[in-house]
């Protein structure tokens, strides 16, 4: 994908994702980026098995997305059910 599609890709989504008009670095905006992040990457290691360089990056990324979805979990419930339900995580 060449840089530009990825830029506009990145931006439509934290236009969906953000609370408020500036907002780029809320937990709903970064969750989103790493879920997009995480499922172009998974489609990446289905096709090379043997990249565990990535495979490592994934894995930091699923627990990074995590930590965010605890503290979203502990401090703002509602937020949280919401940004769960519209990525289609823990079903």
């Amino acid at each position: 994908m060449p840089p530009e599609a990825l830029r506009e890709k990145r931006t439509s989504t934290i236009a969906s994702y953000r609370t408020h008009e500036k907002d780029t670095g809320s937990p709903e905006v970064q969750i989103a980026l790493l879920t997009e992040r995480v499922n172009h990457l998974t489609e990446h290691l289905k096709s090379h098995r043997k990249d565990f360089s990535s495979r490592r990056g994934l894995l930091k990324m699923v627990g990074k997305r995590a930590s965010l979805l605890k503290y979203l979990a502990t401090h703002a419930h509602d937020r949280y059910q919401s940004i769960i339900q519209r990525l289609g995580l823990r079903k």
